[in-house]
């Protein structure tokens, strides 16, 4: 006698079981056939939609379409762009490094607008020179001295030195961004760290009147940065250019005038 069942009931007889091949009710498919729908998570579907919605809004992005059309490798290259439209960085005779370079679109603006390749600038002016470093591989990019590595590390610092011949920079350009994580306090610790490793470039190879153009995100560590910079250069200056989306924490810092130490 089961113990969870009052004594003198008789138990339900057994169901019968089904006979292999029996149909079900009209209009509901078996288990694992054609016209069934897969079981999937709830969490897995909303990020199908937000995968979905984000790859339908990047399609449609007015800038990606301008890139591909352009040949730029990606839509960040406006961004650049734009900035220099208005505070005129970018000119024949400079020097510019682009850290965090990779996959480049930046560096096919500086190229650009500097002239590299499209012989003497106005006045007799040499072109200027780009020199492009990122850990990632990159593409070449003709008249560009790419290095592959890490900026901090001893050997990449010897092959950077080695190709400015002793020169200092006139333009240091940053659009670096940590791999995010998702955690809040560390993705905004890791993108801090990359800020000042940038800047820590800048006053150690800038010229006097050099200048910093670098990608941050608002939030915690923005304004302890805004005031590292003050402390280096003589004017800092927010830019919000049109091609960076407006619900994006993204912006960016123009540093200019560096002090002397």
């Amino acid at each position: 006698m089961s113990a969870d069942k009052p004594a003198g009931k008789p138990a339900k007889p057994a169901k019968r079981a089904k006979p292999a091949g029996s149909a079900k009710a009209p209009g509901s498919a078996p288990k694992g056939s054609a016209g069934s729908r897969p079981a999937v998570a709830k969490g897995a579907k909303t990020k199908n939609r937000s995968n979905r919605a984000w790859i339908d809004r990047h399609v449609n992005d007015p800038y990606v379409q301008a890139a591909t059309r352009h040949g730029y490798r990606s839509r960040a290259a406006y961004k650049l762009a734009e900035i220099d439209q208005r505070d005129r960085l970018l000119r024949p005779g400079i020097t510019v490094v682009d850290l965090g370079a990779a996959p480049g679109s930046w560096t096919q603006v500086v190229v650009e607008r500097l002239r590299i390749g499209a012989g003497p600038a106005p006045g007799g002016r040499p072109p200027g020179r780009v020199i492009a470093l990122d850990i990632l591989p990159m593409d070449p990019i003709p008249g560009v001295e790419i290095i592959q590595g890490d900026f901090r590390e001893e050997a990449v610092a010897a092959r950077l030195a080695a190709a400015l011949q002793g020169g200092l920079v006139d333009l240091v350009l940053s659009d670096m961004a940590p791999n995010l994580s998702g955690i809040g306090a560390a993705d905004a610790a890791r993108s801090a760290h990359l800020w000042e490793l940038a800047l820590e470039f800048a006053l150690a190879h800038c010229k006097p009147d050099g200048a910093l153009l670098i990608k941050v995100f608002q939030g915690s560590g923005y304004s302890q940065f805004v005031e590292q910079l003050k402390r280096g250069f003589a004017r800092v200056a927010v830019r919000k250019p049109p091609s960076s989306r407006q619900e994006s924490a993204e912006t960016y810092l123009l540093a200019q005038g560096r002090k002397a130490e």
